[in-house]
């Protein structure tokens, strides 16, 4: 089975190269199924016909769906959103308002993770194609099991064990809805199909993601940080697509500047994406809508090769043992010394770039053991790991060799 999600900046037509990639799929004999996780859907329109939050059979070995907030919600957040109505109810909140409240920030992009999940353990399907939100958003998704997991083990416990306590005084004095175990369970239990989700996502020979672009200054360098930060997240990357290519058999000098344009920012996706396989799919001549058009954009971008095959396989973050220290290695293309910072607390590397952050829970082997030194060199970060005194437990390490 194989799992791939479609991203980049807006507007660059990852939407209609995804929906070609399922076509593509489909008529060569996979079993496929292919979702938006936008919220500003536009799969339905690159397949010409309306979809439903559920998959949609809409040709042989073809289902697609469009996912929607609320119907989220109430299949994977039904019971905690039962509770969150319930308090804001208490506060004499109006029903029409706590409805639209009670949909907690991250629940949507929480719950399109989950349908991957669903998807992938259904055992119906032998290709998912994910049309992911831009790439801002598709961040959030992608860290989420990682956030969700530091707080389910650092957080949950002890709330939990604070509401059995507080249960019955808040109930008795104030008849405040102190959410209950089912609640409790119900969060315990989206946690669990997180971790396995994380685990589905990280594992490079069954998820891939690639990254959609076109040859343009600042779509480029978006791509760029997002790679950096696919790295980070530890997310596999096997294709780059640069799309809307200008052919060389436009001849209007009306296009002449464009062409010098994408012809220089071609050659830097070329240099810094290497050694990542790179597809040019050219710019059509009508609107690539409906079956007819996918198919021919599929044709453009895979020729006669399997879209579900796996074009690049690299290496995420590893651990080596030289000697009395251990050496982390974590690829960080396009990173610099300057947006990096690294700081450990207990089994806990924090990796930072830019507005972007890791936690890197650590083997036990490294636990005890202090960043020496760090340094970035040809997109790979290389942290050394050596015995140190417990009070150093907690310190910074700063690329280039330096500390503080």
């Amino acid at each position: 089975m194989r799992i791939l999600l479609y991203t980049g900046k807006g507007g660059v037509g990852k939407t209609t190269v995804a929906a070609a990639t399922a076509v593509r799929c489909a008529e060569l004999g996979y079993r496929t199924v292919v979702l938006s996780t936008d919220l500003a859907h536009s799969l339905a329109d690159s397949f010409d016909r309306p979809l439903a939050p559920e998959p949609v059979e809409i040709a042989p070995n073809l289902w697609a769906q469009e996912t929607d907030i609320y119907y989220n919600v109430k299949k994977y957040w039904g019971r905690v959103q039962e509770w969150v109505r319930a308090v804001l109810a208490w506060r004499h909140i109006d029903d029409l308002v706590a409805d639209e409240l009670s949909v907690l920030p991250g629940m949507d992009e929480l719950a399109n993770l989950l349908w991957i999940n669903r998807h992938r353990e259904s055992g119906e399907y032998d290709v998912i194609v994910v049309d992911c939100a831009p790439t801002g958003e598709t961040l959030r998704l992608l860290s989420f099991p990682d956030v969700a997991r530091w707080w389910m083990e650092k957080v949950f416990p002890l709330h939990r064990r604070a509401a059995q306590v507080v249960r019955p005084l808040g109930r008795a004095l104030f008849d405040l809805p102190v959410p209950d175990d089912e609640v409790y369970d119900a969060i315990q239990d989206l946690f669990n199909q997180l971790d396995r989700l994380h685990q589905m996502l990280i594992d490079h020979r069954l998820t891939s993601v690639r990254l959609v672009l076109t040859p343009e200054k600042m779509v480029v360098k978006e791509a760029q940080r997002t790679y950096t930060y696919l790295n980070l997240y530890g997310y596999a990357t096997d294709l780059v697509i640069c799309n809307r290519v200008l052919p060389e058999a436009i001849t209007d000098g009306y296009f002449d500047a464009w062409k010098v344009i994408q012809a220089r920012y071609r050659d830097v996706v070329e240099e810094g994406f290497a050694p990542l396989p790179i597809r040019d799919v050219p710019l059509f001549d009508r609107e690539i809508v409906g079956f007819d058009g996918l198919r021919t954009m599929a044709a453009a971008l895979y020729g006669d090769s399997d879209p579900s095959a796996l074009f690049f396989e690299g290496q995420g973050h590893r651990i080596e043992k030289h000697g009395e220290e251990y050496l982390l290695y974590l690829p960080l293309p396009f990173a610099t010394k300057e947006e990096l910072s690294l700081h450990q607390v207990g089994d806990e590397l924090l990796v930072r770039v830019g507005s972007q952050k890791r936690n890197l829970i650590l083997p036990r082997a490294l636990v005890g053991l202090q960043p020496s030194r760090a340094r970035l060199e040809n997109g790979v970060l290389r942290v050394h790991f050596t015995p140190g005194t417990a009070e150093r437990q907690e310190r910074e390490a700063v690329p280039g060799g330096d500390r503080r």
